[in-house]
């Protein structure tokens, strides 16, 4: 089942991202075979964090609340407000960004 991780960022949420970032990217990467889609949310200017949606793939609510409460940003408290939510597949069309650079 498919579930969205949506984070907002709370008000200390610039230093205690770059204090996490590795350990971050880490868990995202342990945990590849169950992330579908991640990143961060952006403000108006295109630069400004302003949270983070992960997309993830699991049995069940629990096994999606556990792997939030994981998470380190959320566990380092980055987010004021986070929101687990199943999602169904809907559309899925990755050849219309063809030409977005890695990270972006």
């Amino acid at each position: 089942m498919l579930f969205m991780i949506y984070g907002v960022d709370g008000p200390s949420s610039k230093d205690l991202r770059t204090s996490t970032k590795a350990e971050h990217f880490a868990y995202l990467e342990e945990h590849q075979d169950v992330l579908v889609l991640g990143g961060a949310t952006l403000g108006e200017d295109g630069e400004t964090r302003t949270g983070s949606v992960l997309i993830i793939n699991v049995e069940d609510m629990t096994a999606a609340n556990r792997f939030s409460r994981n998470e380190p940003f959320r566990k380092a408290g980055v987010f004021e407000q986070v929101t687990v939510t199943r999602m169904r597949h809907g559309q899925w069309n990755p050849g219309a960004a063809p030409n977005l650079p890695e990270g972006h």
